[in-house]
């Protein structure tokens, strides 16, 4: 079939709207008319990143929309559903079996590689190939190619721009926060970087019933939202005679029981770490450098503990009926991050999200 795709043809290129051909879904697979598309950093930074060998590329990771086709070895999902498209997992291997699904062993090649297992593509333009598949769906797009692992089914009275974020960037700062850190009253938490998913997780932080809430950025604009959110804020360029480090110190009796960095400099990561408290928790989010610097000594003398997390070790068949839920009882209110914008503007989204004039792009056809 026809449709509509946001294809980027080479290394940092822009994304245009083309037409290409999309196969007919196969046994395993399902049809899914696009409605919504977070954009998530992860597209602008795998845009940049992936070898021009990669391209031309079809991105998008937070897919919302209503399901056209079922392959006839899906189960559990019909024509008509709702669904939102989240990242796809094996269900087989040792660590999706341990319920680990971000860390399945296929992830590689079924979330960023472009094709199928077999090497094929679901896309191509004038016979060539054109390389989809991301994250399962490559769904900026009208339609896309998604599976069962990776297809919510959600009640479809949900505006599904508005929902569309919860397949990543949500998704992943509120797990981060309540599938790992688990904080109570007693204890702090410190988010340098609020953009989505630092955002996401000072909500999730705040329901959680997290003592002290602390957000770290250079734009005053997302420091406002968190604000919004409960936290006590800091913009390291209006300290004169304290570092940052000793500013959230301050503000949490000492150090920080936990931290997330979701900014990528080595710098802010290890500000971060320092802001810690003895045996404190940072988990690092961003994509970025191949390297980060840490403080030795105050890691082996404080018996910090410094981690990644792969989408806040969500499952997205639980977590996200779970936000559903915590959103739908008022305790993760989140509507408010998000911007909508035509699928024609979307490098109006792009340059939004980077000057603060917008926290979450959602593009929508």
């Amino acid at each position: 079939m026809k449709t509509t795709v946001a294809i980027v043809e080479s290394p940092g290129g822009p994304f245009q709207l083309v037409e290409v051909d999309l196969d007919e879904p196969r046994a395993d697979e399902v049809l899914v008319r696009i409605v919504a598309t977070g954009l998530c950093h992860t597209d602008l930074s795998l845009r940049d990143q992936l070898p021009a060998e990669m391209f031309p590329r079809v991105f998008g990771h937070e897919g919302a929309g209503v399901v056209e086709q079922v392959g006839e070895d899906v189960s559990g999902i019909s024509v008509g559903d709702h669904v939102l498209l989240s990242f796809r997992s094996c269900r087989e291997c040792q660590m999706c079996r341990d319920g680990l699904v971000g860390y399945c062993d296929n992830t590689l090649m079924i979330n960023y590689m472009g094709f199928r297992m077999d090497g094929s593509t679901t896309h191509q333009r004038d016979g060539a190939p054109v390389y989809g598949s991301f994250f399962g769906q490559s769904s900026m797009a009208q339609h896309a190619i998604a599976y069962a692992d990776n297809c919510v089914v959600i009640d479809p009275a949900l505006d599904l721009a508005t929902v569309a974020p919860y397949g990543c960037g949500f998704q992943t700062g509120a797990g981060t926060v309540l599938n790992i850190f688990e904080p109570g009253p007693d204890d702090s938490l410190v988010v340098f970087g609020c953009g989505a998913v630092g955002l996401a997780a000072i909500v999730a932080a705040q329901a959680a019933g997290c003592g002290t809430v602390v957000a770290v950025d250079l734009m005053q604009s997302r420091l406002d939202v968190a604000a919004r959110h409960g936290a006590v804020t800091v913009d390291p360029t209006t300290l004169e005679e304290q570092s940052v480090v000793d500013k959230v110190k301050e503000l949490t009796g000492g150090g920080a029981s936990y931290a997330i960095d979701t900014t990528a400099v080595s710098e802010v990561v290890k500000q971060a770490q320092q802001s810690l408290k003895t045996r404190g928790t940072l988990v690092a989010l961003g994509l970025g450098p191949e390297e980060y610097t840490i403080d030795a000594i105050d890691l082996l003398q404080n018996g910090k503990i410094i981690r990644s997390s792969i989408e806040g070790e969500s499952d997205p068949q639980e977590m996200i009926p779970r936000l559903l839920a915590m959103r739908a009882a008022g305790a993760f209110a989140v509507d408010d991050l998000v911007t909508t914008y035509p699928f024609e503007d979307i490098e109006k989204a792009i340059a939004d999200v980077a000057s603060g004039a917008a926290v979450k792009p959602v593009l929508v056809w």
